[in-house]
């Protein structure tokens, strides 16, 4: 596939609905297997191997659970697909699931209009065909154009296609002679396939299509199953082909064409499980035949196999476009909540998870001119009338049985045959655009290669500038360098010149040092002589100190032996006052004399005291100044210094 068309290819869009419990299985209370998350997409199956529960998880476009109405999902999937068909694409709805599961609810739901309402509303249960049907005549109506819409309707019943909405008079008469010979399905030679005598009913406006479409239903073919009261057995196609009318700015008139398949698809069922019995049985084996056949059409289509199976079965063929083809795909898959279904649950989620990788190519119809449009509707015309007229006169040609047999075997060996080449043809496809992919790989590759030649090239100029510039930087470094050196000679010189005023400098300061060192001596003899002296007046004054002490002594022992004596007196006198007045007075006189005596001494004591103070003050005096003048000598030294 070429880069373009990967770049155009879009995935099939998967939607997954899980219906609630039966009334059945609620009375039974039958276990949940089946979890939905709408908000993350996913839906958790649980299931028990080997006695460990294991959760599996699936993840899809959407996801509706039991809850979700049937506005929800139509609201939120279907209309943009609507939409689109509006736009000129053919677009393709269908239901996969297991029988049961509300497949047919999905796609139908209640078709009859509700009663009230002046337009007619659509009951709550409506399904995707009804709420399709409004939205394109509601859109139609509002675009105010001119428009022309056609339905068909077909069943698909044990690989013979049956026309559903065929004239009520046509099938009472004929009504064996159409289930001998059912509509054949013929290829359109543009890759698609079409019915031969497929009744297309022009319609105009919603009534007309919802009673087609309750008149084909109720022709469907239904049985009661154990999994279904009402199980369809056949698979329906209802097509809506829409036609609107557009002018061109230059006023040319084109026609705008979309279609719109609305499938819905008999249900896989087990035999065992349904209770089917004998035709009911075939039935199912033909069913599950073309789903099997539409599960291989899948795994062929996401492993990009070379041969798809599409013509195995009439379903695929019918499905051709809508499985890898130009038409875009939503498939809503419907599973059942109860662990009685796990097994057809799986099965389901593993092809519709398969199904979201398939890949198709939308394009939308090419408009056509009006006149040609008529012009090919006229071609149509008179093709029925020639067949008419020849069926009617029997004018036409007419074969034997057995060459009619031998043309169909022919017919289908030829079909074989293209078939063959279609695959080979596929195959040589799928090589040519593994070819392609890999020249637009290399052709990448070389786009990656210039680019990064050019980058190379950008890279190597900002060298070369860089280089430049570090040429330039190199030279300004040698001129800054030379600058440098010639500084550091001036430099040099300079220091040398510091280096002899250093050295006469260090010659004064020894002699200084010298000078200093003199002065220290001197000093330090002034010091021993101040400490020498210091000594004295220490030892002086320790001498002046024992001499006061042995004085004071001294003279505490004379007043000590003076009071004694006195009292000595006081008591002799004592003794002799009453016997000797004369000798008291004589005693008296002599006491005064001893008194003026001891007052005389006294006051030569002071006067000696006084003296030696004198003394000591006069040699402290010397000594302070002795000091004072070390001091001054000192301060001036230290001045020198």
């Amino acid at each position: 596939m070429s880069r373009v068309d990967k770049e155009k290819s879009v995935n099939v869009q998967v939607l997954l609905r899980c219906r609630p419990f039966s009334d059945d299985e609620l009375r039974s209370n039958a276990p949940q297997v089946v979890t939905c998350n709408d908000y993350q997409r996913e839906v958790a199956v649980t299931q028990t191997i080997a006695g460990k529960q294991i959760d599996r998880v699936f993840t899809f476009d959407k996801v509706f659970g039991p809850t979700a109405r049937q506005r929800d999902l139509y609201d939120q999937a279907i209309i943009p697909i609507v939409n689109e068909v509006l736009e000129g694409f053919n677009c393709t709805i269908f239901a996969y699931g297991q029988t049961g599961t509300g497949k047919t609810y999905t796609m139908e739901g209640e078709c009859r209009r509700a009663k009230s309402g002046p337009e007619g509303q659509l009951p709550s249960d409506a399904g995707v065909i009804p709420r399709a049907v409004k939205q394109i005549f509601d859109t139609l109506e509002r675009q105010n154009t001119e428009y022309s819409v056609k339905v068909t309707f077909l069943e698909l019943y044990n690989e013979e296609i049956t026309d559903l909405l065929a004239p009520e008079e046509i099938s009472k008469v004929a009504l064996e002679e159409r289930q001998k010979k059912p509509l054949p399905l013929m290829e359109d030679g543009k890759g698609g396939v079409l019915v031969r005598g497929l009744e297309e009913e022009i319609v105009t406006n919603c009534s007309e299509i919802f009673s087609l479409l309750e008149r084909g239903s109720a022709k469907r073919r239904t049985a009661e199953t154990l999994l279904n009261k009402q199980s369809s057995r056949s698979h329906s196609l209802f097509s809506i082909t829409i036609h609107i009318k557009e002018a061109t700015p230059e006023g040319e008139e084109l026609i705008k064409c979309g279609k719109l398949n609305l499938v819905d698809l008999a249900g896989s069922e087990n035999i065992c499980r349904s209770g089917a019995r004998e035709g009911r049985a075939r039935e199912a084996g033909e069913i599950n035949k073309s789903l099997l056949t539409l599960g291989r059409v899948i795994t062929a289509l996401v492993e990009h196999l070379g041969h798809v199976p599409y013509r195995d079965s009439k379903l695929t063929r019918l499905l051709r476009d809508s499985l890898g083809g130009r038409t875009k795909t939503c498939i809503i898959a419907t599973v059942s909540p109860s662990v009685h279904c796990l097994e057809e649950t799986l099965s389901t989620l593993d092809y519709a998870h398969r199904a979201k990788s398939i890949k198709n190519r939308p394009e939308v119809n090419q408009k056509m001119m009006k006149s040609t449009l008529i012009k090919d509707l006229y071609g149509e015309i008179d093709r029925l009338k020639a067949e008419v007229y020849a069926a009617r006169e029997k004018v036409g040609v007419y074969i034997p049985k057995d060459r009619y047999q031998m043309e169909e075997n022919e017919r289908k060996g030829m079909a074989d045959q293209i078939e063959q080449m279609t695959a080979s043809l596929e195959t040589n496809q799928k090589q040519i655009n593994d070819l392609q992919e890999k020249y637009d790989s290399e052709l990448q590759h070389s786009a990656d290669l210039s680019k990064k030649l050019e980058a190379t090239e950008k890279c190597l100029d900002h060298t070369s500038n860089l280089l430049s510039t570090t040429k330039e930087d190199l030279k300004q470094a040698h001129y800054n360098l030379k600058e440098k050196e010639f500084i550091i000679s001036e430099q040099k010189k300079a220091e040398n010149a510091l280096a002899h005023q250093a050295c006469v400098l260090r010659s004064e300061l020894e002699k200084s040092s010298r000078d200093n060192a003199s002065l220290h001596s001197k000093i330090a003899r002034g010091d021993k002589l101040s400490a020498a002296n210091r000594s004295v007046v220490n030892s002086f004054q320790a001498d002046l100190a024992s001499k006061l002490d042995i004085l004071s002594s001294t003279l505490t022992a004379s007043i000590d032996q003076q009071n004694k004596h006195l009292k000595a007196v006081e008591d002799l006198c004592q003794s002799c006052v009453d016997s000797h007045d004369t000798a008291t007075l004589e005693i008296k006189k002599k006491i005064l004399a001893s008194k003026s005596l001891y007052m005389s001494h006294m006051e030569a004591f002071q006067n000696i005291v006084l003296l030696h103070k004198a003394n000591t003050n006069s040699t402290l005096e010397d000594v302070s100044s002795l000091s004072a003048a070390s001091c001054c000598s000192l301060d001036q030294a230290s001045s020198m210094c």
